[in-house]
């Protein structure tokens, strides 16, 4: 590990029990502050999740915003009615065509929210606390130098405290440490809890699928700096595990957000497009089945050039 990214990890990360509820209102002063949860399919989470944040974050919140992303079930009654606002991810910026994934509706909330600073959590989280909010507002509302807060936690799976974060040990920590090792630093780099100040947020572009996470750590590197990230530990993170196939698709768009940024960077001479179908397969009676997934991500530009 870089001497850098060594000072800067023992600097810049810090424990939510540094950082008080009581404390983080009373230096909040003029800062808004929005949480924003992207769900699909979420009702039996979503609900709970908003009703914590209102209720125990009333006075550190501004808004709670739900994006709603194409749900089939009744994600956005059960997040209304828990007292969220909510938007339909294909109404935001109705004149664009709509694209697929969380990196896009993420990069249109920028455009239904107010907040000076952004929250991101994820809608499918297990025993919410609301440490996994306040605790990433800590380094940003304590420092003004601090521009984006990053949660590290453990990840238990099937009864071991960190059987899960699969693809972030087999495909984004390898990547990360070969092509950018001034991120080698991030415990969990494609943690979907994390905090930004609309103005480095709306000045970096977003890309739509599951390489979102990664893509705002490279670019944002790139504008502000390895000493404007902090990460903050929150304990423990227990969410609904995913299939290996699925995982399968989210490490192939990871690796194609790698692929953007090394070629963008000039750290690659591409030779070729990389091909955007996974073919996978599945065990039938008659011998294996072969699943084709699009992998395929597109990119949104940075919010700020919307307005020009």
């Amino acid at each position: 590990m870089l001497p850098e990214v060594r000072g800067w990890l023992r600097r810049r990360t810090s424990c939510v029990t540094d950082w008080p509820l009581g404390d983080l209102v009373a230096v909040k002063g003029t800062t808004t502050v929005s949480v924003v949860l992207p769900a699909r399919d979420e009702r039996e989470t979503v609900g709970e999740i908003v009703t914590v944040i209102r209720r125990e974050l009333g006075g550190l919140v501004d808004e709670v915003v739900v994006i709603d992303s194409r749900s089939t079930d009744d994600t956005a009654l059960v997040a209304a009615r828990a007292g969220a606002t909510v938007h339909a991810q294909d109404e935001i910026l109705p004149q664009l065509k709509p694209l697929d994934g969380k990196g896009e509706a993420l990069w249109k909330s920028l455009a239904v929210t107010s907040g000076d600073v952004l929250v991101f959590a994820d809608a499918d989280i297990r025993k919410f606390h609301p440490a996994l909010v306040f605790g990433l507002l800590g380094p940003i509302l304590a420092d003004p130098s601090v521009v984006y807060t990053k949660a590290c936690y453990d990840r238990p799976l099937n009864g071991f405290s960190n059987g899960g974060g699969r693809v972030t040990e087999l495909v984004a920590r390898p990547l990360i440490n070969l092509h950018w090792p001034r991120l080698a630093g991030f415990v969990q780099p494609l943690a979907g809890e994390y905090a930004g100040r609309r103005s480095a947020l709306e000045r970096v572009p977003f890309l739509t699928g599951y390489g979102v996470e990664l893509g705002l750590l490279i670019d944002l590197l790139e504008l502000a700096g390895l000493d404007a990230f902090a990460q903050v530990d929150l304990g423990s993170r227990e969410h609904a595990p995913q299939s290996t196939e699925a995982l399968g698709g989210m490490a192939s768009q990871i690796m194609l957000a790698a692929w953007s940024r090394l070629e963008r960077q000039g750290k690659i001479e591409a030779r070729h497009v990389p091909s955007l179908r996974l073919a996978q397969f599945r065990r039938a009676a008659d011998g294996h089945d072969v699943l084709l997934t699009d992998i395929g991500i597109a990119e949104r530009p940075p919010m700020i050039t919307m307005a020009a």
